[in-house]
């Protein structure tokens, strides 16, 4: 197909610093001359320091018709390539680092050539806006080059906000340094300078894919739509085995399972920025992800983000303002059959700051509708089972091939700044991911006092043989005590109080 009549090349192009003219693609001549005295070195650049190094970023960004470097973000290169850094490394990353991103960038036309060669309709690089399910896999070195666009702040900025995109230049990342930030701030920098360190050193050759998951609001043919309260409550499917870990971090999840990035609706929340928890943290660790940034629209409440692939880079210790990069790391997690890592992130917004929506029946069907589409496969479910099935159902239980046995490895989702109830939440994911039949939940409380009584409750459940739909009533019986203010206990000791849980331990001895 011609470049001029690729529609996934046209939905893009205008989010790109290059321009497509005769059936191909070119960085403008005044930005290529500049990216080709970058890649020869200071001898001919004369970018020996973090200053001059933002000047040259703002030379860049006139030649794309952009505007110069925002002053804060230029303080904040300077900032961290000649004080932060050791005079050694900064030299190194003037001396090499930067030549070699530079080089990196003159190929991107010839990368995103290649990508568009090689690549079907259905899986090139294209903007993907609210309810436009789709998949787009892209090289770990396309990937490595968009990146250093975001780096060089090179990307257009014009339509972004209105196509309901997050940013994606680093330029908040580097203000955000200045100005007596934290520590973690400067961390956050050290982990992504360190992944094009290694970039640059070592070109990675694998994929990564983005896929943006849709639950279709209306009927739709051969399709899954978003079920309703009496679907969930009608629903015979049996409750899938749930793990609880008291310690430990998804990231290093050792089973196959999709791993849960508690997401903020803009993919990435405030990775660009001054955010450093869950989410943000793995974007820095695993800077891939941030490429989803460029042409993923925000969430709505029937819609998920996986992204499967992406490779980690950093080792890290720390949470909030106490984050710190502490030095490299190899992942050894195995390609599958697409060349990408077996990673799954998927992204999942949960409500911000639900107070009393969390307890009504629109507020709980949000939620588990949402982990019900990050856990869900379509691809598969759609033809080999019925995700809902009524009561009368002979075999309500999924084949095993239907979603690879592959699980769900999650925590307290939207239970930090987000304000949620851990306990619902908890109930919620484990109802969300036995509905999309996966195999189990590993579930990872943080040292949570709340859940102190989360694995007798399971295993309580588990004992009595409870479906999705007889745990889905007990949350909207439990919710609307809350409301009317009938109760004001935890949701795992209102189904449980101590007392019965002792009857219920004496009973089974007998």
């Amino acid at each position: 197909m011609e470049m001029e009549a690729r529609g996934d090349l046209r939905s893009i192009l205008p989010l790109l610093p290059v321009v497509l003219r005769g059936g191909a693609l070119f960085w403008p001549a005044a930005a290529q001359e500049q990216l080709r005295a970058l890649s020869l070195g200071p001898d001919v650049s004369r970018v020996t320091s973090g200053d001059v190094l933002a000047d040259a970023l703002s030379d860049l960004r006139q030649a794309l018709a952009l505007r110069a470097l925002p002053a804060r973000a230029a303080e904040g290169y300077a900032l961290f390539f000649d004080d932060l850094l050791s005079r050694a490394h900064a030299r190194d990353w003037f001396s090499d680092v930067l030549p070699r991103l530079a080089r990196l960038l003159l190929r991107l036309p010839a990368l995103l050539e290649d990508h568009y060669a090689s690549a079907r309709a259905a899986t090139g690089l294209r903007l993907l806006g609210p309810q436009d399910a789709g998949f787009a896999l892209l090289g770990q070195e396309l990937a490595a080059a968009l990146l250093a666009c975001a780096l060089f702040c090179l990307f257009p900025t014009a339509g972004r906000s209105e196509a309901l995109l997050p940013a994606i230049n680093f330029d908040a990342l580097f203000s955000a340094l200045t100005n007596n930030a934290r520590q973690s701030q400067e961390h956050k920098v050290r982990c992504i300078a360190h992944y094009f360190e290694r970039v640059a050193a070592s070109m990675p050759a694998g994929f990564v894919s983005f896929e943006r998951k849709v639950l279709s609001r209306g009927s739709v043919s051969g399709g899954i739509t978003c079920p309703d309260s009496d679907a969930w409550m009608k629903s015979s499917v049996p409750l899938c085995p749930f793990r609880v870990i008291s310690s430990g971090l998804i990231e290093d999840e050792e089973e196959e399972a999709l791993e849960v990035d508690f997401a903020n609706k803009y993919l990435g929340g405030g990775a660009l920025s001054r955010g450093c928890v869950q989410e943000e943290i793995r974007f820095m660790i695993n800077p891939e992800l941030i490429v989803g940034m460029l042409f993923m629209a925000s969430m709505e409440d029937n819609e998920a983000i996986e992204i499967v692939g992406a490779e980690r880079f950093s080792q890290y210790m720390g949470y909030g303002s106490s984050f710190r990069f502490v030095g490299d790391y190899l992942d050894t997690k195995p390609l599958d059959a697409m060349g990408r890592r077996k990673t799954r992130i998927v992204a999942i917004d949960a409500l911000d700051c639900p107070t009393k929506l969390q307890y009504e029946t629109s507020g709980l069907l949000r939620e588990v509708n949402k982990a019900f589409v990050g856990f869900l496969d379509q691809s598969k479910h759609q033809f080999d089972v019925k995700p809902f099935q009524d009561s009368n159902s002979k075999d309500s239980r999924p084949s095993v091939n239907s979603v690879d046995c592959i699980g769900v490895s999650t925590g307290n989702w939207g239970c930090g700044a987000f304000g949620g109830n851990p306990e619902l939440k908890s109930m919620i994911q484990w109802l969300a991911a036995s509905q999309a039949h996966r195999p189990f939940v590993n579930y990872y409380t943080f040292e949570d006092a709340s859940l102190r009584r989360l694995e007798e409750v399971i295993q309580w459940v588990l004992r009595h043989g409870w479906t999705v739909g007889e745990l889905w009533h007990m949350i909207v019986e439990y919710s609307s005590q809350r409301l009317k203010r009938e109760t004001f206990e935890g949701f795992l000791t209102w189904l449980l109080p101590e007392d019965s849980a002792n009857n219920d331990a004496d009973y089974m001895c007998e």
